[in-house]
């Protein structure tokens, strides 16, 4: 009952009024990026959601679009601005993703949407992360976030699918505010964020 219907209504009512409660701090980091960004706040991009559909994931953009003289742009830590690394570090730049989730593309909590181009590097059992709506946060971001391996990462997402409940769902939520106050786990050590997954050695 709760993964079929209360999960959405929980969603749906808890993205809602917080976005009317953070939306003095919304228009704040929206101000501050418009400047650091040459009015470019936003960030979209193609992200696969449930059952593999794709849609655009709504973020703050923390990085500048700054290239070289050949016209490549420049790596992630030289386009990062202060204003990007503050909202990246406090996790604001999940935050218009509530937009998402009152859309219906995106849950509150769930497996994190990853780019298209994994989706034929899963394996079978991969694969069922998309079984359920993408998250803000979930069961792998409060057990590790971008500092964990890939296939450590998968196993939570998949043990997630598998066990979904509203207690689940709460333990996620009050761990996520504990680790973004701590801001553990944001990314790997010696990146920005974290290296791309590049595929299993075993495809079963």
């Amino acid at each position: 009952m709760y993964r079929n219907f209360f999960k959405r209504l929980f969603d749906f009512t808890v993205a809602f009024f917080a976005l009317l409660i953070l939306s003095p701090v919304f228009l704040v980091v929206t101000a501050g990026l418009y400047f650091a960004n040459s009015g470019k706040p936003f960030f979209f991009q193609a992200r696969p959601g449930l059952n593999e559909k794709i849609f655009k994931i709504i973020k703050f953009k923390t990085m500048n679009d700054n290239k070289d003289s050949n016209g490549a742009l420049l790596p992630d830590a030289d386009r990062l601005t202060p204003v990007g690394a503050f909202v990246r570090k406090t996790s604001l730049d999940e935050l218009p993703q509530l937009i998402n989730v009152l859309k219906g593309d995106m849950s509150l909590i769930g497996p994190r949407p990853l780019l298209p181009q994994y989706l034929s590097l899963y394996n079978e059992t991969q694969k069922r992360r998309h079984l359920v709506r993408p998250g803000i946060t979930g069961w792998a971001q409060v057990n590790g976030r971008n500092a964990i391996s890939w296939t450590k990462k998968f196993e939570l997402d998949v043990w997630y699918v598998d066990n979904i409940s509203f207690a689940t769902d709460i333990k996620v939520f009050v761990t996520t505010f504990k680790k973004v106050f701590k801001s553990e786990g944001i990314s790997q050590e010696g990146q920005i964020t974290t290296e791309y997954f590049k595929g299993n050695d075993d495809k079963g």
